[in-house]
């Protein structure tokens, strides 16, 4: 069992706190899910429990961690740079558990992930591995190590749907206890029977934890229905002492009015409105007593995020893109590997289309090329937000120096406000990029886009840094966005809710899909 008490962690650049006094057990059985917004300390959480020396150069902690001699299996949620330089061998091979197994357990682990044997012994450095395949190999390295229990990082980035339903399989039946983040909305309802909330209130200054042992829909809907009702009851609470004390003002004018204006001959109605007096400052201390008693309005941490501006469309009749390339192929060391054949696609006007397709078929390859032919045009305003965000993105820049252009005051104001919109407080507006989470790379990202007016998005995996609790607020601006969107995207909920055109990448090119991709979709014809 994995005992957590008393657990203190804050940043040492801003001295914000992350946590405050968390107190958790993580049982047999338990498939406890940590969610939270951007930026509030989850994946900290995860590398404190695993290796208290991942984080010692940025946070400070307190309090006390027991793991009882387990052995744990941890998931980083991306490659430091020295791995992404190893080959997928040489990376293997720092894994005990890899020489240790047997031909027949490395067949089976690689069987079960659905990839290919060889890429264990390949050497493609990991860092050309795709999203996906990076986090096969990974995983299939922790079932090799037999853990005791699992901390999981954003498992669930960029894998293909098919291994999606592998991780949801995995996570359940796995007898050994899961503590994993993810922001898949269908797989934390498909999985976790405990939730660990993390949030950062009023203007990020203070720490808020909750652990509920309850499904994901289960709680998002308990906590709905508990903020709707205390809600309703603090601001019946309100308009009742507002009328209290329109009623006090009354009695206490009338009363001091007739104290001014008594007679001095008149002891006795003198003393008579003393009392009154008396009575009226009593009532006074118990309306203070009581409104100090009222129950507070919910103090909650939205998922906020600006929308696009009416002047982002893009008109129904409009080529946005017309390809046919023979080949897609991708450069490995002197020579060239071919992902797929004959690929055609058409898009024109305000179309979301979505790519889908196994790992390691070309997407984001093919996502690239569409950028580089999209963004110089000038009948367009293309953007390109890559999986990867260091693609683009000088990581030493702070969010306004990625976001100004002319630097002019006005146009400060206006990045800085927006920077606010979207919960960055002031100190995290001076960091690096470097040291901001994945969701608030990615909200930096859709900023910019709203900032630039693009009216055509090519987007590789928009949604896998984003809280569960951002996805519905990010799903819906992307929906109601009325340019064109030609997006990579594994994420179910997206491609149900966002895109009216689904294709798969294959060998063979680009197939249309009608509907949702996964189990009994049939071809278009």
């Amino acid at each position: 069992m994995l005992q957590i008490q008393n657990l203190n962690i804050s940043m040492r650049k801003d001295l914000r706190e992350l946590l405050r006094d968390f107190t958790f057990s993580l049982n047999p059985g338990d498939k406890a899910a940590v969610i939270g917004e951007e930026g509030n300390g989850k994946s900290t959480l995860l590398k404190l429990i695993y290796d208290e020396t991942m984080v010692e150069g940025y946070a400070e902690w307190s309090g006390t961690i027991r793991k009882n001699g387990m052995v744990l299996g941890y998931l980083s949620q991306e490659l430091s740079a020295e791995d992404k330089g190893k080959t997928a061998y040489e990376f293997c091979c720092e894994e005990a558990a890899f020489l240790d197994s047997s031909p027949k357990e490395l067949a089976d682990a690689a069987a079960q992930l659905r990839f290919p044997l060889e890429l264990f012994y390949s050497d493609r450095a990991m860092g050309a591995l795709s999203g996906g395949e990076k986090v096969k190999l990974r995983m299939a390295l922790l079932t090799l190590r037999r853990s005791d229990c699992y901390l999981l990082d954003e498992p669930s980035n960029d894998l293909d749907i098919e291994t999606l339903e592998w991780l949801e399989d995995f996570i359940r039946k796995c007898s050994q206890p899961v503590l994993y983040i993810s922001h898949d909305e269908t797989l934390l309802e498909n999985t976790a029977n405990v939730i660990l909330h993390m949030e950062q209130l009023r203007r990020k200054t203070l720490p808020r934890w909750t652990v509920a042992r309850v499904g994901y829909r289960r709680y998002v809907e308990e906590r709905l229905q508990s903020f709707s009702h205390q809600e309703q009851v603090a601001r019946k609470e309100r308009e009742e002492e507002k009328k209290q004390q329109e009623r006090f003002r009354k009695i206490q004018q009338k009363v001091e009015h007739q104290l001014n204006s008594i007679s001095r001959g008149d002891p006795h109605g003198g003393r008579l409105l003393k009392k009154k007096m008396k009575s009226v400052k009593s009532m006074e201390h118990r309306f203070e007593r009581e409104h100090r008693e009222m129950m507070e309005l919910p103090d909650t941490e939205e998922a906020i995020l600006v929308g696009f501006g009416e002047n982002t469309g893009v008109p129904a009749g409009k080529t946005v893109l017309d390809l046919s390339l023979p080949r897609l192929t991708v450069e490995e060391g002197e020579a060239e590997r071919i992902l797929a054949e004959g690929l055609r696609l058409s898009v024109r006007g305000p179309e979301h289309l979505c790519i889908t397709g196994k790992n390691g078929t070309g997407k984001t390859t093919l996502l690239r090329k569409l950028a580089r032919e999209l963004l110089p045009r000038t009948d367009l305003r293309a953007a390109y937000m890559p999986q990867d965000y260091g693609e683009t993105v000088e990581q030493g820049q702070t969010p306004v120096e990625f976001l100004a252009k002319t630097w002019e005051k006005a146009e400060l104001t206006r990045v800085k406000t927006y920077l606010g919109s979207m919960k960055y407080t002031p100190e995290e507006c001076d960091h690096s990029i470097r040291e901001l989470s994945g969701g608030q790379k990615a909200k930096l990202f859709f900023l910019k886009m709203i900032l630039d007016g693009s009216n055509v998005l090519l987007l590789d995996e928009p949604t896998r840094n984003f809280s569960p609790l951002s996805g519905p607020v990010i799903r819906d601006i992307l929906r109601s966005f009325r340019g064109c969107i030609i997006s990579v995207s594994h994420d179910r909920k997206y491609i149900s809710e966002v895109c009216d055109t689904l294709y798969e990448l294959t060998p063979q090119g680009l197939r249309e899909r009608e509907g949702f991709f996964g189990n009994g979709q049939e071809e278009k014809n």
